[in-house]
């Protein structure tokens, strides 16, 4: 119960900080837009797989600037003050459902903004959209605990990046190949299923790496 109420305190105090400082939030939906207008005029429609390969992409540079500011903005007063006052497991719980929800709602924005510039390709929308949520889950929780790490490195986004890229590839690529199902127009249920359970069972491998690891970083 204690350790829940830490969580919850500590998730209410992200929330409150993004809410203070909209700037970081309109930044990036200001980098989605304008990047989205400029494939707009280079492209207009793009057939499915560009589509595709490009709102994934995007989707990747918009977990790292978003998931990096998550312990960039943790000074170390700070993190000391954290320390006496709740335990790792509590805080590395609460970024990552911080970092999820962000995740959550800047997807689904940005999967509007791609419907109304870029055209809607899709045949299976609703089925797009659950992958593109799950994605986004993904991402978000393989970058915090990336971020997490870097956190304890003096140039923070930049190690960051290195870690990542290499990791995040594979599952990257697997979402790539699930969400081009929803552009098909016969949909083949029974390797999508197979693909999506990958990917929980890779979300939820990260998640339980992110509660054993952390308490090692949060010890120095």
């Amino acid at each position: 119960m204690k350790s829940a109420n830490q969580i919850m305190a500590l998730l209410k105090k992200d929330i409150l900080l993004e809410f203070r400082q909209q700037y970081t939030f309109y930044g990036i939906l200001l980098y989605v837009a304008s990047t989205l207008f400029v494939l707009f005029l280079a492209l207009d429609s793009p057939e499915a797989t560009v589509w595709n390969a490009l709102f994934w992409i995007i989707q990747l540079f918009i977990c790292v600037n978003a998931v990096a500011k998550s312990f960039l903005q943790e000074s170390r007063g700070r993190m000391l003050y954290f320390y006496s006052i709740s335990g790792a497991v509590p805080f590395i719980i609460a970024k990552l459902f911080f970092n999820v929800l962000l995740m959550l709602v800047l997807n689904l924005l940005s999967l509007f903004l791609f419907m109304v510039l870029m055209g809607n390709p899709m045949v299976h929308g609703l089925q797009f959209l659950g992958v593109s949520i799950l994605g986004g889950l993904g991402l978000s929780i393989v970058f915090t605990l990336l971020a997490a790490i870097a956190s304890k490195a003096q140039q923070q986004a930049s190690l960051m990046a290195i870690l990542g890229f290499p990791i995040i590839i594979p599952q990257l690529l697997l979402l790539m190949r699930v969400s081009k199902s929803a552009f098909a127009e016969v949909f083949k249920q029974g390797a999508v299923t197979e693909a999506l359970l990958l990917l929980l069972a890779l979300d939820a491998l990260v998640i339980v790496l992110s509660i054993i690891l952390f308490p090692f970083l949060w010890k120095d």
